[in-house]
């Protein structure tokens, strides 16, 4: 099949689901790298865990329930009235269809919005901390990752100066899929910034609301210890001879 005919993907799918992508330009991203990356981890004050108990309480697909929290939240932080649930649901619902096959709830439960809010609220603490550490820097919602060859454009979840952060609600440590996902997306990112001058993030922000847990990596240290010694500019030409650069839907 030739590259023309392939379909475009959005980068957290190709980074997530074809992980060979990315297996080329970093080799070493093993068990071993990201094992002693999570032993990094932290947590923030004032924030208390979500049971997992009141999850699994939680009849709705996980996605779609944090999906929720993170809708509930965006709209909080940007400074709009509190969204009704009716609202929230629907966005929530728009984004899950673009991933996963969700399954669309009849109404949500108490339990569903106590769990949604309870995440939401440590997911803006989070951030808001973040922020003042980063001397008031401002937060972007959805920053635009952009595409290459049959990579399409896509967003991120935000960012706060020169951070990408993302946002993962599991029961479990960061794994090699989040770390392959920020990759993919400072490569994209930095394929960008050659055209256009554009700054790219220097650091990125792994967070769990649901944990209360977050790991915060410098890009450079990790472009070096995943790939094969590789530089940001070798780097990017592996990428771009993998996707075709004479596609580029930017």
């Amino acid at each position: 099949m030739s590259l023309k005919r392939l379909p475009l993907r959005d980068p957290r799918t190709v980074a997530r689901d074809i992980p060979g992508v990315l297996d080329i330009i970093f080799p070493r991203l093993t068990g071993g790298l990201v094992s002693s990356l999570n032993r990094k981890m932290f947590s923030f004050e004032g924030i208390r865990s979500i049971p997992d108990k009141a999850v699994e309480e939680s009849q709705l697909q996980k996605a779609m329930l944090f999906e929720l929290a993170m809708v509930r939240a965006e709209s909080i932080l940007s400074g709009r009235d509190e969204p009704s649930w009716d609202d929230c649901l629907r966005l929530a619902t728009e984004r899950q269809a673009r991933h996963y096959d969700a399954k669309i709830p009849e109404r949500l439960e108490k339990r569903d919005m106590d769990v949604a809010t309870h995440a939401a609220r440590n997911l803006i603490i989070m951030l808001t901390s973040v922020r003042r550490q980063a001397s008031g820097a401002e937060l972007e919602g959805s920053p635009v990752i952009p595409g290459l060859g049959w990579i399409a454009s896509g967003a991120g979840d935000f960012s706060i100066g020169n951070i990408l952060i993302e946002v993962k609600h599991t029961d479990r440590n960061f794994v090699s899929g989040d770390f392959r996902q920020v990759l993919m997306y400072w490569i994209l990112k930095y394929a960008a910034s050659i055209d256009n001058d554009a700054n790219v993030w220097s650091d990125f922000l792994l967070i769990n609301p649901r944990r209360n847990s977050a790991l915060l990596v410098n890009f450079d240290y990790i472009l070096r210890s995943a790939s094969a010694n590789l530089g940001r500019v070798e780097i990017f030409e592996l990428l771009r001879s993998i996707v075709g650069q004479d596609l580029d839907h930017r």
